[in-house]
């Protein structure tokens, strides 16, 4: 008899612990960002940073959820 196996789809945690503002280094690399996505890619991905995802993680999840 074959055995089934479940795939659980793999979450990322949060590289960091929440916040409640963004370190400098984050706010110059959001400053540079800002040119090339709209509003609410940069707002999702400001709330994103401060609940402890990096910048990596939080622009993924923004690309996703909101797009460019």
């Amino acid at each position: 008899m074959p055995v089934l196996v479940v795939m659980r789809k793999k979450t990322e945690k949060p590289a960091m612990k929440p916040k409640k503002a963004l370190s400098a280094r984050q706010k110059s690399l959001m400053k540079e960002h800002k040119s090339h996505h709209t509003k609410k890619h940069m707002d999702m991905m400001t709330k994103l940073m401060k609940q402890g995802n990096c910048f990596e993680q939080a622009h993924e999840k923004a690309m996703k959820s909101v797009g460019k």
